[in-house]
């Protein structure tokens, strides 16, 4: 018998919206209508309305999907995109306010799961679409001020050509860790998430939320209802997958 070679776990990268937080249904879709209001618009994005657009990643991405399927009659304006940029800044600027607000808060078993990370020496990481405001925002108004500091790479907005379900971020950001993605670990909470991190070869965890309980996670390493009971060695057991070398 040849000995058993293993991978380490050397990084976790987390996703955001709805995977640190349950930012979706209280946060950004609260947001994008008060932007609305600014803009005069008749909008109403509903809680189920807003579920069938997360299928959409991006909120720029969002909002032109929503155009198309909804509102055509917006697609001919001029400058088109500069509006549709213009309309995210301001929703960005309501979300950011709803973060000072405290309103928003972790998920259960993030703080605790964050915590055993940094104390292990295992690296952290955020691969997310959401703007890179809304992570700091996120992050030092639940994690406390200095929290975007311990993270070693936070991959975040339109930093890649691509969003989620392609694997674009989760590449650049091990990249920037300089890992191969055999180490590394995701969390995440949507099948575009998870399409996203299995194809840039990461073995990802699902915690799924309140709007994607019912998606199919197959090709998953674990799926949990919260991080609660997630630990070191079961972290580590996930990632070491090995296999049989040949002995001389």
């Amino acid at each position: 018998m040849g000995a058993l070679d293993g991978y380490t776990l050397s990084a976790v990268l987390f996703d955001v919206d709805g995977t640190l937080a349950d930012t979706e249904r209280d946060g950004h879709r609260v947001a994008f209508n008060q932007a609305f209001r600014d803009f005069d618009l008749d909008w109403h994005w509903d809680v189920t309305l807003y579920g069938e657009l997360l299928a959409i990643t991006g909120g720029k991405e969002r909002i032109r999907h929503y155009l198309q399927n909804y509102r055509p009659e917006f697609l001919s304006q001029n400058g088109l995109d500069q509006w549709i940029a213009e309309l995210h800044r301001t929703k960005t600027h309501h979300f950011l306010n709803l973060m000072k607000t405290g309103e928003i808060q972790l998920r259960p078993g993030v703080m605790n799961l964050i915590q055993q990370l940094r104390t292990n020496g295992i690296r952290i990481a955020i691969a997310t679409t959401t703007t890179p405001e809304n992570v700091i925002a996120l992050l030092e108004n639940t994690l406390g001020i200095d929290s975007p500091d311990w993270f070693d790479v936070i991959g975040a907005g339109d930093i890649v050509p691509h969003k989620k379900p392609a694997p674009d971020i989760y590449q650049w950001v091990i990249d920037q860790l300089g890992l191969p993605a055999e180490h590394c670990i995701a969390i995440e909470d949507s099948v575009n998430g998870l399409e996203s991190a299995l194809a840039a070869g990461i073995k990802t965890i699902v915690t799924s939320s309140e709007y994607t309980h019912a998606q199919n996670f197959s090709g998953a390493s674990l799926i949990l209802p919260d991080l609660t009971r997630l630990d070191m060695e079961e972290l580590h057991k996930l990632v070491s997958v090995q296999a049989e070398t040949p002995s001389d």
